[in-house]
């Protein structure tokens, strides 16, 4: 596995494959690998044959007060993980490398960008987009791999390459979790031992709200409340960011669940803001 730093030299190798005639993927993270970025790995490893790793934790999608400087590293660890799920390259690239001095120019979707976690992180999806075009550009991959769990990051993602007429096919994978339902995060070290005793409380709200579809509920604004309900005695230490009931692909609010929805939601707990989502099927 090669280790590059300059986003040139990621540019010179990834065309030589092409020139060569091989396929390429590509799984953008911020590295402090779990499970879940191996999953991610391993299937883009599965459907190319040449699969590049970016590890950036970057600025642009971080907001003032937000957990740039805190947010958790391990290079040489990650670079292990990467290298035994089969990187071919792993890209990791300093800021000023992929933001040059009075670099002005962005990328946003920004519709869907003012949605769920949009509305109190404004910036944030302007500076994923931003890199993530940077990233596809970079690497020419023929497919990028996402995972489920940040769902409006990868229907904004969807969005900005059918709009730009990027040549890329998204993939996107099924959230892992823990055994107790917690979806895995980096950002789980954060959480404290009561607060992770209650963490998975978010999964089992979201997997009640199935239940009560299941059993044929459709009410949008009475799912969100059964919900809530169920929080307010089995997850006091949360602090509700926002829980929504939207269309899977526009991430428009919708009323009732006559057609499959999304129920997505961030609770924060102590340091830690954690999200989820879950699938509702009529």
């Amino acid at each position: 596995m090669q280790i590059l730093a300059a986003p040139q030299e990621l540019s010179e190798q990834c065309l030589d494959w092409l020139a060569g005639g091989r396929t390429v993927a590509l799984v953008p993270t911020m590295g402090y690998y779990h499970a879940g970025h191996e999953d991610l790995m391993r299937h883009a490893r599965g459907i190319a044959e040449r699969l590049v790793v970016s590890l950036f934790v970057n600025p642009a999608q971080f907001g003032p007060g937000e957990d740039l400087d805190a947010y958790p590293r391990d290079a040489g660890r990650d670079a292990a993980v990467a290298e035994a799920c089969g990187a071919d390259v792993l890209f990791m690239p300093k800021a000023d490398a992929m933001y040059a001095p009075y670099h002005g120019t962005w990328v946003d979707a920004p519709d869907m960008a003012k949605k769920l976690c949009g509305r109190s992180r404004p910036l944030h999806f302007r500076g994923v987009c931003t890199v993530v075009l940077k990233l596809f550009l970079l690497s020419r991959a023929n497919v990028a791999v996402f995972g489920n769990k940040d769902w409006q990051q990868q229907a904004i993602i969807r969005r900005m390459a059918r709009d730009l007429n990027v040549p890329i096919r998204i993939e996107t994978r099924p959230i892992v979790r823990e055994a107790d339902g917690l979806a895995l995060s980096s950002r789980n070290v954060y959480l404290t031992p009561e607060e992770r005793a209650q963490a998975p409380e978010i999964c089992r709200g979201l997997s009640y709200a199935r239940e009560m579809v299941n059993c044929g509920e459709k009410d949008a604004t009475l799912l969100r409340k059964a919900v809530l309900g169920r929080w307010a005695e089995r997850l006091p230490l949360g602090r509700l960011d926002y829980i929504e009931i939207v269309h899977p692909e526009t991430l428009e609010p919708v009323s009732r669940v006559d057609s499959p929805a999304l129920m997505a939601c961030a609770v924060r707990l102590g340091k830690a803001r954690l999200i989820d989502n879950i699938l509702l099927f009529p």
